[in-house]
């Protein structure tokens, strides 16, 4: 039962947001008592602590299968792109701006775990990018695996970049490209520019 409720619970925080979703309507969409989730979760923030770090647990499985069969780590990041681009697709803005204020602690939470989850992946991709000399050789893959990292996280920011104003997956495209640019050589730029032509088709 708990894996259901996580996951019922998931599909409402991320399309409705998690401040706008009682467990009310929670144990209502899931035809249950609210008093079966409490027998699972003692409160609403620990529901919201299992969701947000389940979601973050799939995405980094799912980003490692990629990581192993990605050709190239250009074609890497554009998979993991559409991947998210995918899995996220009902997820409303707001739910994130909802986490950060309303529960702060288990948004810190899972910054800090999605850092420790996900930086070493993408530092090593941007070595592998300069052993197949995609990516410059002289670039600090330190310090440009945590500016894509703060990058990633900031695009998500609705005080910033309202989704009003811009699209998911235009930040995402945006984004990525702005980064690639950055740091391919020649012989990356040909691939980059190759994948940008795909994802325009793709999306026409």
């Amino acid at each position: 039962m708990k894996k259901e409720i996580i996951s019922k619970s998931e599909e409402l925080f991320l399309s409705l947001g998690f401040k706008n979703v009682t467990m009310d309507d929670i144990a209502s969409a899931m035809g249950i008592s609210k008093k079966t989730i409490y027998a699972n979760f003692s409160n609403k923030t620990e529901l919201v602590r299992a969701v947000t770090f389940s979601v973050l647990e799939y995405i980094y499985q799912e980003i490692e299968k990629i990581n192993k069969s990605a050709i190239n780590p250009i074609e890497e990041l554009y998979q993991i792109k559409m991947f998210v681009m995918d899995y996220l697709r009902n997820e409303r803005g707001s739910a994130q701006f909802q986490l950060k204020k309303y529960y702060p602690k288990v948004f810190e939470q899972l910054e800090i775990k999605k850092f420790e989850k996900m930086h070493s992946s993408v530092e090593n991709s941007l070595i592998k990018g300069v052993e197949l000399e995609l990516f410059r050789p002289i670039i600090d893959t330190a310090f440009i695996s945590r500016v894509y990292f703060v990058g990633m996280s900031g695009i998500r920011d609705q005080s910033v970049f309202s989704e009003d104003m811009f699209d998911k997956n235009y930040l995402m495209e945006s984004y990525l490209e702005y980064h690639l640019r950055a740091i391919v050589t020649e012989k990356g730029l040909g691939l980059l520019n190759k994948y940008i032509k795909q994802n325009k088709t793709q999306n026409a």
